[in-house]
């Protein structure tokens, strides 16, 4: 695209034993503008098998053959390319903005590259932020699936910056790196550097543009860290019934849903993959749920159902004597003051398990409802993400959906709430906030109500 990875492109062609295809899967032509047929392979067979071409390159090059790749180029070819550790990767690199503009300024002049200056096209672009930021996103999604790709892989790639393509050692060192070894003496010169003026010159909104990006998050400083372990699907703790298939997230209302689902009709459980997917195929119409609860709630039936009655004895074991907490023996409860500090110490403990720094593993039931959605869409996402204070209403829409009645919801018989109504306090909150940022951000939550 444009003078870079053109200029790029003529200088690999530049080193013996190497040479660069173009943009051989672009959706729109083989190799370069307009061009439908290339090394016998014509633009609907490559659009059929990717591979085909891939191979074809391989048979009738002497030497190394590659090609120029973008984000936007047939898909189904980066994962051929990530997977192959006998194929080198070289990455060019550039300032975003400067690549936007030169962009546009393509489009405007449908001039991608210039090897004759007497025939420069000359326009300004227009900067458009939300078209900008798009851009951008798509860029940084792409450049995050390749390092991703590499790492996983344990491969590294040339990275090289548009500015240095002209720097013949940091050439040299390219051909190093693929093992060639011819050197250049020059950057290649075929061709020019097209609207070489400074980016002020080339926006026709160069201050609209300036302020714009001022308010971009440049250094993604608004990110939540995420260091919480990816979790399973848990298939065998879903429960169907009808067409109803319940995902549950453990520390929700659980049983109150359970109940609800054995009202509805017989229940099916004790799914694997396969069950679960002769599940899906014979029952339809079918609506997979799942259902939220406010983190602080969540937490402290967690606290109460779990930790109290020591059904957790590792963990609980490690509270008293790593974190001192102070827990009552099973069976026996606190008074309230003693319950909130005991409650408030556990949330501090939360942020730290949450994120990997305890040491120990995060339950089911303490794990952010966030990495238990991101679970279960490694197998499928839930149609419905309903909320614990609209269920009733959720649970009718989801019926209507799969075209039944929907059974009245059973009332919440769970303590943990209403003894959580008489300790609740700002303090509880901003600790819940801390230990679940991700649940709070994603989901909208505010402070909990009774």
């Amino acid at each position: 695209m444009r003078t870079g990875s053109n200029f790029l492109e003529a200088n690999l062609n530049a080193l013996p034993g190497v040479t660069c295809h173009g943009e051989a899967f672009n959706p729109h032509f083989i190799g370069k503008l307009n061009q439908t047929d290339y090394l016998g392979v014509s633009l609907p067979e490559r659009t059929a098998d990717p591979a085909r071409l891939m191979a074809r390159m391989r048979e009738t090059t002497q030497g190394l053959s590659g090609f120029r790749y973008f984000h936007d180029h047939d898909p189904r070819v980066l994962p051929l390319v990530l997977e192959d550790r006998a194929c080198a990767k070289i990455v060019l690199t550039r300032n975003p903005v400067e690549s936007y503009v030169s962009w546009k300024i393509a489009q405007a002049t449908n001039q991608w590259k210039l090897t004759n200056a007497t025939k420069l096209r000359t326009a300004q672009a227009r900067f458009d932020i939300a078209d900008f930021e798009t851009h951008l996103e798509a860029l940084q999604q792409f450049q995050i699936t390749l390092l991703n790709g590499l790492q996983t892989s344990g491969q590294t790639a040339f990275y090289i910056d548009y500015e240095d393509i002209n720097d013949t050692a940091v050439l040299n060192g390219l051909a190093r790196f693929l093992g060639v070894e011819g050197r250049l003496e020059a950057p290649d010169g075929t061709l020019k550097k097209q609207n070489p003026e400074a980016i002020e010159e080339k926006v026709e909104n160069f201050p609209a543009m300036e302020a714009a990006l001022a308010r971009l998050d440049r250094f993604n400083l608004s990110r939540t860290p995420n260091f919480e372990p990816r979790r399973a699907p848990a298939i065998p703790s879903f429960a169907a019934a009808r067409g109803a298939l319940y995902m549950p997230v453990r520390g929700g209302p659980v049983a109150q849903v359970e109940d609800w689902l054995a009202a509805l009709g017989p229940v099916s459980r004790d799914f694997n993959q396969k069950l679960l997917r002769q599940w899906l195929r014979r029952e339809t119409p079918h609506r997979a749920f799942t259902v939220l609860r406010h983190p602080l709630a969540r937490a402290h039936a967690g606290f109460c159902d779990m930790i109290l009655t020591a059904k957790l004895p590792v963990i609980r074991e490690a509270l008293i004597k790593a974190w001192k907490i102070a827990l009552p023996k099973p069976g026996e409860t606190l008074d309230p003051e003693a319950h909130r500090a005991a409650f408030l110490q556990f949330l501090g403990f939360l942020k730290q398990n949450v994120s990997g720094q305890s040491g120990l593993r995060v339950d089911p039931h303490f794990a952010s409802q966030t990495a238990v959605l991101q679970g279960f869409a490694q197998f499928q996402t839930p149609d419905f993400v309903l909320r614990e204070d609209r269920l009733a209403a959720g649970l009718r829409h989801l019926c209507d959906e799969i075209g039944t009645e929907a059974p009245p919801l059973p009332a919440s018989d769970e303590p943990s709430l209403a003894l959580l109504a008489t300790i609740h306090g700002p303090d509880l909150e901003a600790a819940a906030r801390d230990a679940y940022p991700r649940d709070y951000a994603g989901f909208g939550f505010g402070d909990w109500k009774a």
